[in-house]
């Protein structure tokens, strides 16, 4: 994979934070943030199908909702009780 240096103005105290939480992850201080820009626009990819969805079918009806949130929790309980994330 290519990649490019470029430079970007952050508070201190979140490089800070940043960097100290690289080194508990023990990834490099570039790779932590690329992490979190990559989680970003997977979020927006992931807003832009969902309006795409309703502009078609409609709003989520309060239950489709709360449905959405179970199976979500449900994920999360399940992905945080496997060995796999314990030895992440």
């Amino acid at each position: 994979m290519a990649t490019k240096k470029v430079t970007i103005t952050l508070d201190e105290s979140l490089v800070e934070a940043l960097a100290g939480a690289a080194e508990e992850e023990g990834i490099p201080l570039s790779r932590l943030v690329a992490g979190a820009a990559e989680r970003e626009l997977r979020l927006r990819a992931g807003r832009a199908v969902i309006q795409e969805w309703q502009a078609e079918h409609g709003t989520f009806t309060p239950e489709e909702l709360a449905a959405a949130r179970a199976d979500l929790a449900a994920a999360d309980a399940e992905y945080l009780s496997s060995p796999r994330a314990s030895a992440a």
